[in-house]
């Protein structure tokens, strides 16, 4: 059997291999939280790139949408000018209805003009 004082030795080895176990950790774990802070940081790096990125397609898409102003300026003026080429058919729709009916009015009088001297020349 062991004497007291092997047995206080052999705790006081364990205890010396337990604190420089805690002490290694306790440094892996201040080097873990070192590359953490610096992986983090150069993800907000990225970031900050892809911020700028995103900031130039917004830039990009309001340059596009000024250009679709300008063509949706320019399809007004040619639903405009439909609108005007539509009033003009009208009113030469219009005109020429009245222009049938003259002509069939007229044909319809000589019509009856010619029926009517056919007529009276045969009772005469």
């Amino acid at each position: 059997m062991s004497t007291i004082e092997e047995r206080v030795a052999y705790l006081e080895g364990r205890m010396e291999d337990h604190a420089t176990a805690v002490s290694t950790l306790h440094h892996r774990v201040d080097e873990l939280h070192a590359d953490m802070r610096r992986g983090f940081e150069q993800i907000d790096r990225r970031f900050e790139n892809v911020d700028k990125r995103f900031e130039q397609i917004d830039k990009r898409f309001e340059q596009i949408d000024k250009r679709f102003e300008n063509v949706d300026r320019r399809f007004e003026q040619v639903d405009r000018r439909f609108e005007q080429v539509d009033g003009r058919l009208i009113g030469l729709d219009q005109k020429m209805d009245r222009h049938f009916t003259w002509l069939v009015g007229i044909q319809v009088a000589v019509l009856v003009s010619v029926v009517g001297a056919l007529t009276g020349a045969y009772f005469r």
